[in-house]
């Protein structure tokens, strides 16, 4: 144990020397990495102090500290919201995002030459990715998405290229009972997208066929977010979701080269049943009632 404690904290060490965390100047621009951080999600969108406060995980008092700040500085501002005037939001001047541009080169700079000094980027990456989930659990979110959208064609796309590596003879998803999108949108069903820090790490599909019944489909967890209940909670939500939905049957399939799958479904409730539809993948059947 000790061994692994010394390495945790090596590893703690090494990350903040590697980014600049406690520079004063964070990447040459005059101000810590707290403010760099600011400014960083403000040019991404966030912008309603609330929210920017709570994808930061800081204080009340640091974020007005932060904000007023760059405020003194003239790279933000500050306002009423125009929909509710208990909250404010806070924008970026022209000043404001140009400071956002020059981050943004600057730390795809920074990230390129990280990956250039390593033999196997690509190891180095899944490391970095599996560090991230584990770190950021806390802050996953799942959110309801178009099942023909991006953030879906990633996941989709990851789980089938799992899929034919996993199973004895491959897959083609031509040959499942791939669902059509009209099918996992309400009011017959959903599509939910897990996002790490805006990266999509997960999905889950609940698929309606009407009669009060529908299926889960496309349950997949990138192999870096795994082991952190990801899987679960996208099962959980989808289930909550069918209820709103007043879908009272759910059923869904799955393949012996999943036996961590069938393993969740076990575990939550899940009754196994006899084959109810012609998938030549699946040989595991489960049902569930709400």
């Amino acid at each position: 144990m000790d061994d692994a404690i010394k390495r945790v904290r090596r590893f703690n060490r090494a990350v903040t020397a590697a980014v600049g965390a406690l520079d004063e100047s964070f990447l040459g621009r005059g101000r810590p990495l707290g403010s760099a951080r600011v400014i960083n999600a403000i040019g991404h969108g966030r912008t309603d102090v609330a929210v920017l406060r709570e994808y930061l995980g800081v204080e009340t008092s640091l974020m007005s500290r932060l904000l007023r700040g760059l405020e003194d500085d003239g790279l933000v501002e500050t306002v009423v919201s125009t929909q509710d005037a208990r909250r404010r939001v806070v924008h970026l001047t022209k000043a404001g995002a140009a400071e956002f541009r020059a981050y943004e080169r600057l730390s795809n700079t920074q990230a390129k030459a990280m990956l250039a000094g390593h033999a196997k980027p690509e190891e180095l990456l899944a490391a970095m990715d599996l560090v991230a989930s584990v770190l950021g659990r806390d802050r996953v979110t799942i959110e309801e998405a178009d099942p023909r959208g991006d953030a879906a064609r990633y996941c989709l796309d990851a789980y089938y290229e799992e899929l034919s590596h996993r199973f004895e003879h491959g897959f083609d998803v031509s040959r499942s009972r791939d669902p059509v999108a009209a099918q996992m949108v309400r009011p017959r069903g959903v599509f939910l997208v897990a996002r790490s820090d805006d990266l999509p790490v997960g999905c889950v599909g609940l698929k309606g066929g009407g009669q009060g019944v529908a299926e889960i489909k496309r349950l997949w967890v990138a192999p870096s977010a795994r082991g952190i209940g990801l899987s679960k909670r996208l099962m959980a939500d989808a289930e909550r979701i069918a209820r709103e939905l007043s879908i009272k049957t759910l059923r869904l399939d799955t393949n012996r080269a999943l036996p961590e799958a069938k393993q969740l479904y076990l575990k939550t409730g899940w009754k196994e049943i006899d084959r109810f539809n012609d998938d030549p993948y699946a040989d595991s059947f489960f049902e569930k009632r709400l």
